[in-house]
């Protein structure tokens, strides 16, 4: 009996010191805590509700699916309030007293950064604080090692990530449409807003979406697209590829988000690109790089044409619809590369002017390719002005 009391004990295996140790825990803030506990129960709920949902959505029963839906959009809107709260009472607390991680750091800065638009930008700040707390929380439960509920959660997460990028891309394509009125510095801005919104989503969202769906009709394209994505998605890019890696992106929009980036703002999106490759090929002045800034031109070109042009209905130009009618015809019945390729410099030549000095070189560039495509000649009817200037005439070949 002495031997046995005198025995030490462990003290967290005791009655006492274990309920000790857990309520510390749950009065301490951080993942493991209270905050942590209560959206690991609501995050539960809503992967709950949401299964329940969609076994109900094709259902007759119009009730059972409403209430379904209601009971749904609740417990999200609870989960999304429990994450909230989690930032506010213990990140924010750990970054005050300097015992937070470079993670929670961040995160917290780009909490406030989101916060900051709710005066000027609410939708903007609607979608984007959604995002940014789903994001959060995700990255967190994956590394609970419960696989069979994360696996759960993808299908829900990649839905409601579908919906808050949709509506981000289109709340900025309808200020492009209306940017005829805006400065030239927030359209820069606007395009770049959405390139780096279109990456972000093919970043983030398409592998896990990849992984999930596999049966989706456009599983292909999208997986083609981001393989070709992935090549410009690390290291330092230069102009030239840069501007590559967002006629990808532009591509890819043209699938994912077909409604939420309509026509007449991907119009702009692929002449901006254009305006942007048109203006670094006459600035370059290495050959190589040249030819590989005109090839992807083509490209583009090619692109504009069959991806949006060759769909768009609505013209506010009777002429330019015309115009292109006929070129479509052309081009859309030529048996090779090499005839697309004229027809689409012919293009270019017939809408690039000659109002500066760039745009004179760039005309000279293009008509260099036609000659060297056998689609002009040149006549050298030299002669000399009192300036002593040659001059060759360029005819095109009929």
């Amino acid at each position: 009996m002495e031997e046995r009391s005198l025995k030490v004990i462990e003290p967290n295996t005791t009655f006492f010191n274990k309920i000790s140790n857990t309520i510390s825990k749950l009065l301490t803030p951080g993942k493991i805590g209270l905050n942590g506990m209560l959206i690991s129960i609501k995050r539960n709920n809503v992967i709950k509700y949401y299964e329940n949902y969609k076994k109900l959505e094709k259902s007759s029963d119009v009730s059972k699916k409403d209430q379904a839906l209601n009971r749904y959009d609740e417990s999200y809107t609870l989960y999304l309030e429990s994450v909230d709260k989690f930032i506010m009472d213990s990140v924010y607390k750990k970054v005050k007293n300097g015992s937070a991680t470079v993670f929670e750091r961040d995160a917290l800065a780009n909490y406030y950064n989101i916060v900051h638009l709710k005066e000027t930008e609410y939708l903007e700040y609607k979608y984007r604080k959604q995002k940014f707390l789903l994001e959060l929380d995700f990255e967190n439960f994956k590394s609970t090692g419960k696989d069979k509920l994360v696996e759960k959660y993808k299908n829900l997460y990649v839905e409601k990530m579908d919906v808050l990028y949709k509506g981000i891309i289109k709340n900025y394509s309808i200020k492009l449409a209306d940017g005829i009125r805006a400065q030239t510095n927030a359209l820069v801005h606007l395009y770049k807003s959405i390139f780096e919104t279109l990456e972000e989503y093919i970043k983030k969202v398409v592998p896990i979406k990849l992984e999930i769906d596999k049966t989706n009709e456009n599983y292909n394209t999208i997986l083609a697209g981001y393989e070709e994505y992935e090549k410009f998605a690390v290291g330092k890019l230069d102009e030239k590829e840069y501007l590559e890696k967002n006629m990808i992106l532009l591509g890819l929009s043209r699938v994912l988000f077909t409604h939420s980036l309509p026509l007449i703002a991907a119009e702009q999106c692929y002449n901006k690109l254009l305006r942007d490759l048109r203006a670094l090929i006459v600035t370059i002045t290495n050959e190589k790089k040249k030819e590989e800034a005109y090839k992807m031109l083509i490209k583009l070109i090619e692109d504009y044409n069959v991806k949006l042009l060759s769909t768009k209905v609505y013209w506010e130009n009777s002429d330019e619809r015309e115009k292109y009618k006929k070129f479509w015809g052309k081009y859309s019945k030529a048996t090779n590369s090499e005839e697309k390729e004229i027809l689409a410099i012919q293009r270019e030549l017939s809408q690039v002017d000659e109002s500066t000095a760039k745009n004179k070189e760039l005309r000279k560039f293009y008509k260099a390719k036609l000659v060297d495509l056998g689609a002009m000649k040149t006549f050298k009817n030299s002669f000399v002005t009192g300036e002593k200037a040659r001059y060759i005439r360029v005819a095109v070949r009929n």
